[in-house]
């Protein structure tokens, strides 16, 4: 989760990684990562389980240090500047830390209260409004959804706006419906004017979300582009009339009923 931002978007780039190395013993995880990541951009970094994702984020949000190379974000060295970088995000890991005991409001107010801010309840109905759960706000998080936890868990994350935000894996161990919840919340927070970095094992994943998607394999990065880019990698396709049949996302969303706004339960 971020603290509270006093430091204002530096210029260039929001991350910058250049020749990140990192060894555990005599694990090699990383061998040498470059990429930057626009302002208001959403990157997703994909890779297998063990390619690295995580090592990345953990370097680049203060939790570890590199071996070797450089990282900085919003024009920070997450070496030197640690504590001004950390100002600076917020990550949100592979399960949501969000207190089941305490309704959806009491969570955001709490984190809120605790950063010091003005105006908690005002904060907290805000990012309830912003990640339609108004109508939850009131009800123990116990009784919440894999997608609203997930949902509330992002929310948290941003209070004291942060101007750059990690997702490690948002959205393991969901179901379909609440993925989806998830990615619409995650292209909001790019709308915003967020800086998003999100790693993912999933491919139709990076594929909806990504302004930029890199392949992170075995510790190095070995592309890095769009998605039109990456696919103008692979040989053209022969033109072929194929009539269109629905995806098993179009059987599933049309069985249960969902919706692409999905209504809040």
């Amino acid at each position: 989760m971020s603290t509270p931002s006093t430091i204002s978007p530096a210029p260039g780039p929001a991350i910058h990684v250049q020749g990140l190395e990192k060894s555990f013993k005599q694990l090699t995880v990383l061998r040498g990562v470059d990429f930057e990541v626009a302002r208001g951009s959403i990157f997703a970094l994909l890779g297998s389980n063990g390619a690295g994702k995580t090592t990345v984020v953990k370097i680049l949000s203060t939790l570890l240090k590199a071996d070797a190379g450089t990282a900085r974000v919003n024009g920070l060295d997450v070496g030197t500047r640690a504590a001004e970088v950390r100002e600076s995000i917020s990550l949100t890991g592979q399960f949501a830390a969000v207190d089941e005991i305490l309704s959806g409001r009491e969570n955001l107010v709490l984190v809120a209260r605790l950063r010091h801010l003005t105006d908690p309840g005002a904060v907290a109905d805000d990012l309830l409004r912003r990640f339609s759960l108004t109508e939850a706000a009131s009800r123990r998080v116990a009784t919440y959804s894999g997608g609203m936890r997930r949902r509330l868990d992002i929310a948290m994350s941003l209070i004291g706006t942060p101007p750059v935000i990690f997702l490690d894996e948002p959205t393991t161990g969901l179901d379909p419906e609440a993925r989806i919840e998830v990615w619409q919340a995650v292209k909001k927070l790019a709308e915003s004017g967020t800086t998003v970095l999100l790693t993912t094992q999933y491919l139709d994943e990076a594929e909806q979300l990504a302004d930029r998607i890199a392949i992170l394999h075995e510790g190095r990065i070995i592309v890095n582009g769009t998605l039109d880019e990456l696919r103008q990698l692979l040989p053209p396709a022969e033109v072929e009339y194929v009539e269109k049949q629905p995806t098993l996302e179009d059987v599933f969303l049309t069985l249960v009923g969902a919706k692409t706004d999905k209504e809040q339960r």
